[in-house]
């Protein structure tokens, strides 16, 4: 099976909560659409930097490395969605044009996430770096696009609590299945 639709369910969940949809509903406002376009190229190149890594290292492993890895990647994601996301820094001070404030701060904020964790994890389960980037930046553009268009205040309204708990359920249970029977306990 390849990896487009997994990986665009999988962001989508361990996304909706995070730091990246809630920059750019930030910046999107400061900024304007340069900002998000630039927050989503940025996205895109991690998401691609991740399957390539996934596909580099999925000849090393065995089928239940793979899927014990994955199963790690998804449990990591469920015990981090029920975190609230917060922005520390709101790229105010910074004074580069708008693309290249909001390539360059979601690059700095994605680097390693647990989206681009996923990613390589499911790209290194059914080595296939195209569609899993592709199902990935699927999910990070709609996410990062409905984020800047309700704008901060607006994004910030929807009801994650909600969101949060079905999240984590549904990635909690595919990653303990996933890992009990990568560990043959299944």
């Amino acid at each position: 099976m390849d990896p487009l639709v997994p990986a665009l369910v999988a962001v989508l969940l361990a996304g909706v909560s995070d730091r990246p949809p809630l920059l750019a509903a930030i910046l999107s406002g400061r900024l304007g659409r340069g900002a998000v376009w630039g927050a989503i190229l940025a996205q895109v190149v991690g998401f691609a930097l991740a399957a390539i890594g996934g596909m580099l290292v999925a000849p090393i492993l065995t089928p239940n490395a793979r899927d014990l890895m994955l199963a790690v990647a998804l449990i990591a994601a469920a015990t981090a969605v029920p975190i609230p996301a917060r922005i520390k820094d709101r790229l105010d001070g910074w004074r580069l044009p708008p693309v290249l404030t909001g390539l360059l701060g979601m690059a700095v904020l994605t680097l390693g996430d647990r989206s681009q964790f996923l990613v390589f994890a499911l790209v290194a389960r059914t080595p296939d770096p195209v569609t899993g980037t592709i199902g990935a930046s699927l999910a990070g553009t709609v996410l990062l696009l409905g984020a800047a268009t309700l704008g901060e205040r607006d994004w910030q309204k929807l009801p994650f609590a909600a969101i949060r708990i079905v999240a984590t359920l549904l990635l909690a249970l595919t990653g303990a299945t996933l890992g009990l029977g990568a560990l043959r306990l299944l």
